[in-house]
C-alpha cells in the first residue's frame, strides 16, 4: 500500500450506493456531479464515508484511494446500463482511483452526521478514531489545509 503522507490532501466523500464502491474496486473510478462537487477534485487521496445502504460497514470510513486524475464526462458516459436517467447529460467529474485500500481500522461516527464532502489532511486521517477528527480545529494545521486547497486550485 502506498502511504498517505501528513501533507496529503484528503477528500472525504459520502458514498450512498454499494454499487458506486464495486465501481470504484472493480474499474477504478468514483464520479462527483458537477453541480455539486466541492471547491477542488485535485487532491492526493478520496476517502469514502459509507452510508446505511452498507449495513454493518455504515456511517463509516473504510476504504480510500489515491487519486490519479479527473476528466470531465457526461453522467450517461459513465454509466451507460442508465441511458433514459433524468441525469443523463449532465456533466461529471470522474475520478480515476488506484487500488482500493481498506483502512486498518474503520472510522465510525459516533453520532449522524450530514455533510456531502470534506476535507482532511493525511496526518489527520491517520490519526482519526472518529469522523469528527477529521476536522482541522487548530489555526496552524488549518493554515495548512487552506494553502494545499489553494494550492490545487491555482492547478486546477
Amino acid at each position: 500500500m502506498t502511504e498517505v503522507l501528513p501533507d496529503d490532501l484528503v477528500l472525504v466523500a459520502v458514498m450512498t450506493d454499494p454499487r458506486d464502491l464495486e465501481i470504484a474496486r472493480v474499474l477504478g473510478w468514483y464520479r462527483i456531479p458537477v453541480a455539486s462537487a466541492p471547491k477542488t477534485v485535485r487532491v492526493d487521496w478520496i476517502a469514502f464515508y459509507l452510508t446505511s445502504a452498507f449495513g454493518d460497514e455504515k456511517w463509516s470510513i473504510r476504504y480510500l484511494a489515491r487519486v490519479r486524475g479527473h476528466e470531465l464526462v457526461r453522467r450517461g458516459e459513465l454509466l451507460r446500463d442508465e441511458p433514459d436517467h433524468l441525469r443523463a447529460g449532465e456533466p461529471y467529474f470522474k475520478i480515476q482511483l488506484g487500488p482500493l485500500v481498506q483502512l486498518p481500522a474503520p472510522i465510525p461516527s459516533r453520532q449522524w452526521r450530514r455533510f456531502t464532502f470534506l476535507y482532511t489532511t493525511g496526518e489527520r486521517l491517520a490519526r482519526a478514531r472518529e469522523i469528527k477528527d477529521l476536522r482541522v480545529p487548530s489555526s496552524e494545521t488549518r493554515d495548512r489545509l487552506w494553502r494545499l486547497l489553494r494550492e490545487r486550485g491555482a492547478k486546477a
